[in-house]
């Protein structure tokens, strides 16, 4: 597993999604992002349509799991959710909207 994550650290989201998408570049890895995030849409769908709020408690595990598996197995990396957190997340759904459009690669 690589431990070289970037000695810069990003002021700007626009700075950091090329490095989020570097990140991901096994199509498995991206694929498996894809389908977390998507369950994820689908979750809070099943919670607001059932009123049943406990499902939320679901979204990290589904989301978390399904990403973590592409980066320790696939991409053989570490998640830069440790070190950019909300640029992180904000890139999932960034790259998943991007997988949706075209602009990245399936």
């Amino acid at each position: 597993m690589e431990a070289d994550l970037p000695q810069t650290r990003y002021k700007t989201f626009r700075e950091f999604y090329p490095y989020y998408l570097s990140e991901h570049r096994h199509p498995i890895c991206r694929r498996l992002h894809f389908i977390g995030s998507s369950l994820i849409i689908l979750m809070v769908g099943i919670s607001a349509a059932s009123g049943d709020l406990a499902l939320l408690w679901s979204l990290p595990v589904i989301g978390y799991g399904f990403a973590w598996v592409g980066h320790f197995f696939f991409e053989h990396n570490r998640p830069a959710t440790f070190t950019y957190p909300f640029y992180s997340l904000l890139g999932d759904w960034v790259m998943f909207r991007d997988m949706l459009t075209g602009r990245v690669r399936w």
